[in-house]
C-alpha cells in the first residue's frame, strides 16, 4: 500500500484584530475574565471576506509550496461549517479561483475536527489508488454564526484558513490516523440551519447562531483529546516519547493543560497559538501545523500528533512524519 505524505501547507487569517478590550465594550466581559478562562487574547475577523476567500489564499500557498502545476491536483476537499453557500461547495469554489481543472471537489462538515476528517478521507483515498493526490483545506468565517450579545460564545471564535497538500511517497509520512463521532451528544454544539418552510409547513426560523453547552463541551473534549492521543500511539505501537510535538485543536488553553496533566507531559510539548487566533474550527490544526512549520518548530523527521475535537460531536487524531 502506498505511503501518503504531507509534501506542503499554507494558511491565512484576515487581517482585522478583535482584541478582549473591544469585546469588553460590546458584551459585559474583560481582558481578564477571557484570558484565565480560554486563553484567548485576540482572534482574526472577517471584513467581508467570505469562507471562500480565506480557503483561495491558504490553498495557494499550499499550491505555491507544493511547487506544482495546480493542473496536477486529482482532489480538493475542504472543511467547514460556514460555507459560501448550500451549493456550490467551496471546493468547486476553489476550483475555479486556482484553475484546478482536474480536481473531484466536495466540502465535509465535521466542526472542529474537520480537518482531521478531511485528511483521512484523503489519506484513504490516495492509499487506495483512486488519487495520487489530494488538497485538503479547513477554513471558516465563524463570526458570521456569532451570536455578538452572547458573551459565553462571541469571545471564543475567530476567523481563518489553512490548507496541506497530500501526494503518493516512497517516504512515510501520515503513519496512522482514526475519526470517529457520537450523533447522540450533538445536541451539545449545533448551529441551526434553514427550517423546513413549504405550503404545507410553516416553522419557526431560529437564528444561525453558535450554541454550546460549555461545561458538557468541556467534559467531553477533556477526555477525548487523552484518549485520541493514546489510541493513534497505541496503533502505531508507539509511545509519547517518540513524539516530538502535539498540535491539538486551539479552543482552550484550559483543555490543553488538563491533557497535559493528565499525560503527564510539559505544556510545551503541545503547540499553542489560541492566545492569537481563538477558535477557528476546522481551520485551526490547519493554521498551527502551517505556523509550526514556518517557524521551524516543526522539522523534516519530527513525528507529530494532531488531535481535535468538535460538533457533531466529532473527534480524531492522526500521526504524521514530516
Amino acid at each position: 500500500m502506498k505511503e501518503v505524505k504531507i509534501v506542503s501547507t499554507g494558511s491565512y487569517v484576515p487581517k482585522k484584530i478583535l482584541d478582549n478590550e473591544f469585546l469588553s465594550s460590546i458584551v459585559q466581559t474583560s481582558d481578564e475574565w477571557i484570558t484565565t478562562r480560554t486563553g484567548i487574547k485576540k482572534r482574526h475577523i472577517s471584513n467581508g471576506e467570505n469562507t471562500s476567500d480565506l480557503a483561495y489564499e491558504a490553498a495557494k500557498r499550499a499550491i505555491y509550496d507544493a511547487n506544482i502545476d495546480p493542473k496536477s491536483v486529482e482532489a480538493v476537499i475542504v472543511a467547514t461549517v460556514t460555507p459560501d453557500n448550500f451549493t456550490p461547495s467551496v471546493a468547486c469554489i476553489l476550483q475555479e479561483r486556482l484553475n484546478l481543472v482536474n480536481a473531484a471537489c466536495f466540502d465535509i462538515n465535521a466542526a472542529c475536527s474537520g480537518f482531521l476528517y478531511a485528511l483521512s478521507v484523503a489519506a484513504s483515498m490516495i492509499k487506495g489508488g483512486l488519487f495520487s493526490n489530494a488538497l485538503i483545506v479547513g477554513a471558516e468565517v465563524l463570526t458570521k454564526v456569532v451570536d455578538w450579545q452572547d458573551r459565553n460564545t462571541c469571545v471564543l471564535f475567530g476567523d481563518g484558513a489553512g490548507a496541506a497538500f497530500l501526494k503518493a511517497s516512497q517516504e512515510k509520512g501520515i503513519l496512522n490516523y482514526f475519526i470517529a463521532s457520537d450523533g447522540s451528544k450533538g445536541k451539545l454544539l449545533k448551529i441551526p440551519a434553514v427550517s423546513v418552510n413549504n405550503p404545507f409547513v410553516s416553522s419557526f426560523q431560529p437564528k444561525p447562531y453558535v450554541y454550546m453547552d460549555g461545561k458538557e463541551v468541556f467534559k467531553f473534549a477533556t477526555e477525548v483529546i487523552v484518549s485520541s492521543i493514546e489510541k493513534v500511539l497505541k496503533n502505531s505501537n508507539l509511545t509519547l516519547e517518540d513524539i516530538d510535538l502535539i498540535i491539538p485543536h486551539q479552543a482552550n488553553i484550559r483543555i490543553i493543560e488538563f491533557a497535559a496533566k493528565k499525560l503527564k507531559l510539559p505544556l510545551d510539548k503541545f503547540y499553542i497559538n489560541i492566545q492569537n487566533y481563538g477558535n477557528t474550527s476546522a481551520a485551526s490544526i490547519p493554521i498551527a501545523l502551517d505556523e509550526a512549520l514556518k517557524r521551524g518548530v516543526v522539522k523534516k523527521g519530527n513525528k507529530v500528533v494532531l488531535v481535535g475535537f468538535g460538533g457533531g460531536l466529532t473527534w480524531g487524531a492522526a500521526l504524521i512524519e514530516m
